[in-house]
């Protein structure tokens, strides 16, 4: 939680702007963020298996710092690049670590099946921190401006990075009798893990709904331009994003209970938000955007939680990674929709992409040991 309590989360596109650069560079900023993002995922999944999954997330909150001290401390494009570079490194190290350290822990305890609460929670709590991040915001920029807001938020990263070096992390094994992971060098435990993803029937399915359900949290980047639409005046559009975390924060936080619905279930869920983002859209409703965020985030735990039941292997985090790799490539498909068509091409392609989610769960694709989901 603490991780996402960044006062600089919703400035730093204002400080690329104001330290003089253009649209077409700060859009190239981001591309690079997402390049970086798309290559490190998996090489980075595979160095938590063979090396520890605390240490990735006490070194991504290091490396997040990092980005964030260049940006303050040499403020032009270059940069902002090189941070850029390194907050992309350090999240790919976060993506496939924190779930698979996650699993693993209540594993080691029996409590596996508490995985969709516990993670539910998780992301419920990294929503939420977003309101007193922006309220951070609002104060330390009126004080101290951009430098105070950018130097608390390296402070947030290195405090995140302690309190991650304090999780514990349990031994492990291999549950389906491969070599141990610590007799496995590091090219060896990226293999083991991209083809258990690519070769396992259990997982080819909930890894590409992982991925396609995962990248349309790309949308949240338009939900100020939707707000705006709507009629909200600009300097009370972060008050207008206030029901859209709070029903993501709920939605995620029931992810748990919500574990037990069957595939077929699930699809109407997805099927049911994606109607609501188009009512949404069309009728300039933040109303109707935050009741699709609710059910987008239920789904999302849900989808997450079958990934991690399916996984057999010790290269959890590789594995994770590879789902995590096609969500950064969804999500490109996301912008590209927008660009095409807007909200309401994006609402109509997961659509018919929701209509598939009960195939892509179906239970005799289920690894023996998982609970049964008819």
């Amino acid at each position: 939680m603490v991780a996402d309590v960044i006062p600089l989360y919703p400035l730093y596109a204002l400080l690329f702007a104001d330290a003089g650069l253009s649209d077409a560079q700060i859009s190239a900023l981001f591309a690079i963020w997402s390049a970086v993002a798309i290559v490190a995922e998996v090489p980075s999944g595979a160095i938590a298996d063979r090396f520890s999954r605390r240490a990735s997330l006490v070194v991504a909150g290091v490396l997040q710092a990092a980005g964030y001290a260049l940006w303050i401390s040499l403020p032009g494009f270059a940069g902002f690049a090189a941070g850029f570079v390194l907050w992309g490194l350090g999240g790919s190290l976060v993506s496939g670590a924190q779930e698979a350290l996650l699993y693993d822990g209540l594993d080691a305890v029996g409590a596996a099946g508490h995985y969709a609460f516990v993670q539910g929670r998780v992301a419920a709590a990294g929503l939420i921190s977003q309101l007193p991040a922006a309220g951070a915001a609002t104060v330390l920029f009126a004080i101290g401006g951009y430098p105070l807001v950018g130097w608390v938020s390296v402070g947030m990263c290195l405090a995140a990075a302690a309190l991650a070096s304090r999780l514990p992390e349990p031994p492990r094994g291999s549950p389906d009798g491969s070599p141990d992971i610590d007799d496995l060098g590091y090219l060896a435990t990226l293999r083991d893990g991209v083809a258990e993803a690519a070769s396992s029937p259990a997982l080819r399915g909930i890894l590409l709904a992982a991925a396609v359900v995962g990248g349309l949290d790309a949308v949240d980047e338009y939900f100020p331009i939707l707000a705006e639409a709507s009629g909200v005046p600009v300097d009370a559009v972060p008050l207008a994003m206030l029901p859209i975390v709070l029903a993501g924060s709920i939605g995620a936080a029931l992810g748990g209970r919500a574990n037990q619905l069957r595939p077929w279930a699930l699809g109407v869920l997805a099927a049911a938000s994606m109607l609501l983002f188009g009512a949404g859209v069309l009728l300039s409703s933040v109303l109707g955007v935050a009741l699709f965020y609710g059910l987008y985030r239920v789904v999302l735990v849900v989808v997450d939680t079958r990934l991690q039941e399916r996984i057999a292997g010790s290269s959890r985090a590789t594995v994770t990674s590879v789902a995590g790799l096609g969500v950064e490539i969804a999500g490109l498909g996301v912008f590209a929709a927008w660009a095409g068509g807007g909200g309401l091409l994006v609402a109509a392609v997961w659509l018919l992409i929701s209509l598939t989610l009960p195939r892509l769960l179906r239970p005799h694709l289920a690894h023996p040991s998982d609970p049964v989901r008819e």
